[in-house]
């Protein structure tokens, strides 16, 4: 099954359910999506020196010393 077909398998068993269930549905939905995102995280976390690097940009972001997307993709690749 695709994932379009899986997607339109849920919507529709959601449309059958009673209004008494759907907060229930939503609830299990809501868990999946926060487990989703704890595994993302600890994905990351797991990557020698993320932490470190990722405390690094934000506080070069808090100093204002980071560099926007556009400056850097406009200068042909070269710092100024």
């Amino acid at each position: 099954m695709t994932t379009t077909e899986v997607r339109r398998e849920i919507k529709r068993r959601v449309d059958h359910l009673s209004s008494d269930q759907l907060p229930l549905a939503s609830e299990l939905i809501a868990y999946l999506e926060e487990q989703e995102s704890i595994a993302a995280t600890q994905e990351l976390l797991d990557i020698p020196g993320f932490l470190e690097a990722f405390r690094r940009a934000k506080q070069q972001e808090a100093e204002g010393k980071l560099v926007p997307l556009e400056d850097i993709n406009n200068s042909g690749g070269h710092h100024a």
